[in-house]
């Protein structure tokens, strides 16, 4: 079984299910013959030719058009945006057609696309290269939104998400591309869309979040336990359709919530998830839901980058406030 990285994991699922069914595509700019900007696409070329890796021009409106036809004419295309601040010229094929198209067909077609694109801060790059725009997509009805955590979950996500009958917005959070590797064994079984996992149980409070940041959020429980606090981890993943069920189950077990993400803090997903939780589990509750984010400024470059980015400290800082009520 392999070690391999999260961006490495994509590669996997990529190629399997390009092996699998002869209607899956992938394009986007430089994804042939360069195997794409952060190699995700690194051997398809080779093995699958141009037909099915397709070197596209620089044009993302085009791309994401391109994407929405063949999906409404039975193709299953995987449509790479090259980062995710070049997502937002697609947004028109995507909000417009993609996730209209099962309504305005009244169920006669659909839409079996993914767009995947590198996602979030922390690797040093320059403006429109290091946004966290989730809230936008999930605000989309007939929309999924997907964030891996892990190389495990980006493989097993992913297939998932190109089998989908619907549209899937597939963000990989570049910072943890290469950070650590998992044994993932390309076996093709999928995990289920539209559930939150809970990596680490706890009865004290629920630290909640999705991405990069489940990382730093493992971390911070292991700084509280060594106070004698025991924090529950929950990776989101899906953030459309939301898995409130598990968030609710955990917070009615531990009583208290923080939320982590990095996207601005004006309506981000943490915002709809704290609503809810006042709404729907408003007894449950001991103290008022936590919310720990990035600022409402752009990402700033990288001198700042990382003081942008919620931390341990931050986090752990956060978990106190919130148990210190009574």
């Amino acid at each position: 079984m392999p070690a391999v990285t999260l961006v490495e994991a994509v590669t996997m699922a990529l190629a399997h299910e390009m092996a699998r069914d002869p209607s899956v595509i992938v394009l986007g700019e430089d994804v042939g013959v360069n195997g794409g900007v952060f190699r995700a696409t690194l051997g398809l070329y080779e093995r699958f030719g141009a037909k099915r890796v397709i070197d596209t021009p620089l044009d993302e409106t085009t791309i994401a058009g391109l994407a929405v036809g063949l999906a409404a004419m039975g193709m299953r295309p995987v449509a790479e945006a090259q980062f995710e601040g070049f997502i937002f010229p697609m947004i028109d094929h995507v909000v417009n057609h993609a996730a209209r198209l099962r309504t305005r067909t009244r169920g006669r077609m659909s839409c079996p696309l993914v767009i995947r694109a590198p996602w979030g801060g922390g690797i040093r790059a320059p403006e429109h290269h290091s946004d966290a725009p989730e809230a936008m997509f999930a605000h989309i009805p007939g929309l999924r939104v997907v964030i891996p955590s892990s190389p495990s979950r980006a493989y097993g996500l992913l297939l998932a998400a190109i089998r989908d009958p619907d549209p899937v917005i597939f963000f990989e959070p570049k910072r943890i591309y290469r950070q650590y590797k998992e044994e993932v064994p390309d076996d093709g079984e999928a995990l289920p869309l539209d559930t939150c996992f809970v990596l680490r149980d706890g009865s004290d409070l629920t630290l909640l979040t999705w991405g990069a940041h489940v990382k730093e959020c493992l971390e911070a429980a292991e700084r509280l336990e060594e106070e004698g606090i025991s924090a529950e981890v929950i990776d989101v993943a899906t953030l459309k359709p939301l898995d409130f069920a598990t968030i609710h189950e955990s917070v009615r077990k531990t009583g208290r919530c923080v939320i982590v993400h990095e996207a601005p803090r004006h309506c981000g997903v943490g915002a709809e998830i704290a609503a809810r939780l006042a709404e729907e589990a408003i007894y449950d509750l001991q103290a008022p839901v936590a919310r720990v984010t990035g600022y409402d400024v752009p990402i700033p470059l990288f001198r700042l980058e990382m003081k942008y980015l919620p931390s341990v400290e931050r986090i752990v800082a956060a978990a106190k406030r919130v148990l210190a009520v009574s």
